[in-house]
């Protein structure tokens, strides 16, 4: 049969097989790199937990140890916390009447303000339509995000994209913070803009 026309020349033997490629560490490096991230993730941590620590032992509060006085005898830790509270919600009653705008207004209602009293016409015009605002008094400078709502419709590619920016630009005036992003939402809660603060 081999020698039939058109099947070609007769098959030689096979050439030797080649040598195998040599190991190139390709789990040395993964493991290494997977090492890496994982000592930066915990680096991170670390420095997270550091900065939101303020070094006391995570208590805000006043210590409330009450040291008796001669002829008189302590009162029991419950008892003494009760009437720190009574005397306090006297307290926050007298203060409230000073500081009764800001507790009522809400955050929408101190922006708009803000932008009457120092924005451009157009962005007075832009503010106009802000329906609420979130996460503007919640600032640690590490990730501040804040939120306004409009009642514009048509998204980030809508005609009204160029107005979410005039609000993210005077919210920019209105709060500052290292890493702030605020964010603009159409009535629908699809982003018309965002901006740093």
């Amino acid at each position: 049969m081999s020698n039939q026309p058109g099947w070609g020349a007769p098959q030689q033997p096979y050439a030797p097989t080649p040598q195998p490629p040599r190991k190139t560490g390709a789990g040395k490096v993964v493991g290494l790199s997977c090492l890496g991230v994982l000592v930066a993730c915990l680096l991170i941590a670390v420095v997270a937990v550091a900065a939101f620590s303020d070094g006391d032992g995570g208590s805000n509060r006043p210590d409330t140890s009450v040291a008796a006085t001669p002829g008189e005898t302590a009162e029991e830790p419950g008892e003494a916390s009760k009437s720190e509270e009574k005397a306090g919600s006297s307290n926050k009653e007298e203060a409230k009447p000073e500081g009764d705008a800001k507790a009522t207004s809400t955050q929408a209602q101190r922006f708009k303000t803000f932008v009457e009293k120092n924005g451009t016409p157009t962005e007075k015009e832009a503010v106009r339509h802000v329906t609420k605002v979130q996460g503007a008094d919640e600032q640690n400078d590490i990730m501040d995000a804040a939120e306004v709502f409009t009642d514009y419709s048509g998204g980030m590619m809508g005609t009204h994209a160029n107005d979410g920016k005039l609000i993210a630009s005077a919210f920019a005036d209105w709060r500052d913070s290292e890493n702030g992003l605020v964010t603009v939402y159409d009535k629908d809660g699809e982003i018309l803009s965002n901006g740093n603060f």
